[in-house]
This record gives structure tokens, sequence and C-alpha cells, in this order.
């Protein structure tokens, strides 16, 4: 599928493609969850996958950095193919970092050691690199000073920038966010979203399952409407609100901006 020119932001990916996947196919047992998935997000793009529920955009980004794995067709991330092999499979995670619905923090574990986990058995940072890392991207996603409680003392959002904070403490060249404002209170969305748009700002690759569709307009480069497992309508967010080419998109646009 081809991408429409952007004017109103800066032309991302000029290095490459930092995600390939072609001819994806999944299945859960006989459901057929992913059909034909062609999809190129080149380094620094930012992308907002929506679509009804069902459609098949959690199980894509969870394809990505194989936490589910595709019964055919092709992932390439940063240049590591996507396989069964446990090297392949840690080379990714690396270089992917998630953030999910529920916040998925230890709850025995300080925000700070929270994020000093990964970084010291996956990176092998000594204690004092990662602490230093975790700190500096505390204070990126404007948490700093909550370094020392548990995630019971925070509130939702606080929480949920933890894990943003958590996720860029393994510095990945690439961000995967499924839903993360959904579990949210309504007043806790925004510094969420806040978080992400600095984010996106700094030229960090994203590929960021919403329905906040005023973070598409405001953060996208492409917009990919999903239905039924597949990919129906992409194109920049000027084009893809104002005149949305397939019917179930203009349906669903109609539900949610309305809603």
């Amino acid at each position: 599928m081809t991408q429409m020119p952007t004017t109103d932001r800066a032309t991302p990916g000029a290095a490459g493609p930092m995600i390939e996947m072609r001819q994806v196919e999944k299945y859960y047992g006989a459901f057929h969850a992913l059909k034909s998935i062609d999809l190129t997000v080149t380094k620094g793009e930012k992308i907002v996958l929506c679509g009804p529920s069902g459609s098949g955009k959690s199980t894509l980004i969870r394809c990505i950095n194989h936490l589910e794995t595709i019964k055919s067709g092709e992932i390439v991330v940063a240049g590591h193919r996507l396989n069964d092999s446990q090297k392949a499979v840690d080379a990714v995670r690396q270089t992917v970092g998630m953030v999910f619905q529920q916040f998925n923090l230890f709850p025995h574990r300080t925000v700070l050691e929270n994020c000093i986990l990964a970084p010291m058995r996956v990176r092998k940072l000594s204690r004092a690199d990662a602490e230093a890392t975790a700190r500096k991207y505390l204070e990126r996603v404007r948490i700093g000073d909550q370094a020392n409680k548990y995630p019971a003392q925070l509130s939702g959002g606080q929480q949920q920038r933890v894990a943003i904070a958590r996720a860029l403490c393994m510095e990945p060249k690439a961000m995967l966010f499924d839903e993360p404002t959904s579990a949210l209170d309504p007043e806790m969305v925004k510094e969420v979203l806040d978080t992400m748009v600095s984010l996106a700002q700094d030229g960090m690759t994203m590929i960021c399952v919403t329905h906040e569709m005023g973070f598409a307009h405001q953060v996208a480069d492409r917009v990919i409407f999903m239905a039924d497992g597949r990919i129906l309508e992409e194109n920049v967010p000027s084009i893809f609100f104002k005149s949305p080419q397939h019917e179930r998109t203009r349906a669903f646009l109609g539900e949610i901006l309305h809603h």
C-alpha cells in the first residue's frame, strides 16, 4: 500500500523501514485473526491503528514482538527477521518497547525497582547505570519524584507513565502502545497522551492502538483502519478523517467521533 505524502509533518523514515510485515496470517484455532497483513513502518514514523473491537489491532502489534506467533508471512524489525529462534525474539524485544492497557507493574517493587529490573537482567547494566537510566526516563515522563513509591501509591495515570518509562529504560528503537489509556479514568487520559505526544515529537517510531482520535490528529503520520483482521484503509490524518473512502471506516468514525 502506498503511503500518502504528508505536508503538515516532518517526513519520517529517510533511513528506511523499522518494521515490516509481509502477508502475515494469524489464527486462533479456527478463527482467522489476521488476514494478509502488509505493513511497513519507517524509522521515526507514527502510526495510529483504529477499528472496532475484535478487528485484530492488538493482535497485530503483539505479533511484532512475538507475544503472538504467526501462521505464515514474515515480520522484520530493525533488520531482525522474527522467527521462533530465541535469539531473534530477544533481539526484537530489546529493540521494541511495549505499553499495555493494564500497567503490569510489579506491586511489591518500587517504581525505580520496576524500571531497573529488565536493563540489569537483559542489557546487563550495573545497578548504578540502570538507576541513572531509570531516573532519566522517570524525569522524562514527569514522574521522577515518585521513584521510591510503590505502584499502589500512584494514580492510574501515574502508573501508566511508569510503564512507559520502564519500556524506555530498555532504550528501544520503537514503541508499541496497546490502548494505553483505555483503563484510565477520563481525567488521567490527558497526562498519558501528553507523554506520548512528547515522545512522538522526539522522533520515536510508534505504533499506537487507540480510540483517541484527537491524538491521532495531532501525532500520526498515518492512520490505519482495521476490521475483520484486515487493513481496510490508511491515510494521513487530514484525509483519513475528512474523506474516508471505505464505508466501514465512515461508519466507525461516525460512531466514535459523535459518541
